[in-house]
């Protein structure tokens, strides 16, 4: 863990709003900045319901896939670019919001996502940003950071630049109501993942700990009880907010282990990112308790259950997640076990994450973590 003197970084959007009915702000915002040509990037459910937005008819790709590829990111840019966009608005979830990210600084720059992915290698974007999230997990409304599967080698290709920054971010929890109890529970159980991921990484810092265990608190408490009662507006609030919080913690310190053994389960088998995190995050935390026993104390605290050997972590944390309706088997979302091994070697080459885990993991070891969610 850094110390509380080592410098630290923390960028989020200039504008902020939150709470329920702040979505009715975004059209006096957009005509302040005198946005003429505003244009959405959306998931086909959420393209349904663009009235909500109090737009108007505005223009809309909205196609996005689940873990959006480079096809799709192409797709949106052409589209942006022959609609003239002047403001670009990521309305969904992870994915619309990081295909929103990219197609603000690509749209009309000539550039390819060679060209710009890595960090701080995107150019300035010439037209605005606007992200609203509608499900209460990546927390992507606040970040910097996008992430397009690159279908020729099945991996992620990560890009991350101030650039793509939002101007404005509004979460809006009456997005979410009508998120059904499965997605809630894996998109709650993935922002959970973000802040407990931070807690425990090499490169914690006591700035960012503060955000991570509110957000690990805050989902111990309300996940449940959204996942039963949707219209619980008390408890959607709350997982909006774990889920910005996890997104504050991304920026300056980011996941680690989790989402790097989470991300074969989307790029090769097309599990969509917030449950394949909410699989592999028992699993984590359990491997990690020992260099990280009194935050993973913390941690179990919050979710209900008293924790202390890795088995018991390990039962504990599982048992949260099925309490929330969830399967926790691999095989039951399709995995095949004779892929696991080639997996483990794909997790285990995203060295960006897994060299900030506090257990450093060989390929055999994640081999076994994912047998054992087999």
């Amino acid at each position: 863990m850094l110390a509380l003197n080592h410098p630290l970084e923390m960028l989020r959007p200039p504008i902020v709003q939150f709470g329920e009915g702040t979505l009715t702000k975004l059209a006096a915002w957009v005509e302040a900045h005198g946005y003429r040509k505003p244009f959405v990037i959306a998931d086909t459910v959420n393209a349904a319901r663009l009235h909500v937005l109090g737009l108007g008819d505005v223009a809309c790709f909205g196609t996005v896939k689940p873990e959006p590829d480079l096809p799709n990111l192409m797709e949106a840019v052409h589209a942006a670019e022959a609609a003239g966009a002047d403001l670009v608005i990521g309305f969904g979830g992870g994915s619309a919001m990081d295909l929103a990210k990219l197609v603000a600084v690509m749209a009309g720059s000539g550039k390819a996502l060679s060209d710009i992915s890595g960090p701080h290698r995107a150019p300035a974007r010439t037209r605005g940003l606007a992200q609203i999230p509608t499900t209460a997990g990546t927390g992507s409304e606040v970040g910097t950071r996008a992430l397009i599967t690159d279908p020729a080698t099945q991996n992620k290709v990560a890009t991350e630049s101030v650039y793509m920054l939002a101007d404005i971010a509004i979460i809006d929890p009456e997005l979410t109501a009508t998120v059904p109890p499965f997605i809630t529970a894996a998109t709650g159980v993935d922002a959970m993942a973000h802040c407990v991921e931070a807690y425990t990484s090499k490169r914690a810092h006591p700035l960012i700990d503060d955000y991570a265990l509110r957000g690990i608190e805050l989902v111990g408490a309300n996940l449940k009880r959204a996942v039963e009662d949707g219209s619980d507006m008390k408890a959607r609030s709350a997982l909006a907010l774990a889920s910005f919080y996890g997104g504050i913690c991304l920026g300056p310190v980011n996941t680690t282990a989790g989402h790097a053994i989470a991300y074969p389960l989307g790029t090769r088998h097309k599990i969509a990112h917030g449950i394949a995190n909410a699989l592999i995050f028992p699993h984590v935390l359990a491997v990690n308790a020992a260099a990280e026993p009194e935050k993973t104390a913390l941690v179990c605290k919050a979710l209900g259950f008293e924790g202390g050997s890795a088995e018991a972590v390990l039962k504990g944390a599982q048992s949260f997640c099925e309490g929330l309706g969830l399967d926790m088997r691999l095989r039951a979302h399709g995995v095949p076990e004779d892929d696991l091994a080639n997996m483990a070697r794909e997790a285990h080459a995203i060295r960006r994450l897994l060299d900030w885990n506090p257990v450093d993991l060989s390929e055999q070891q994640i081999q076994e973590i994912y047998h054992r969610a087999w």
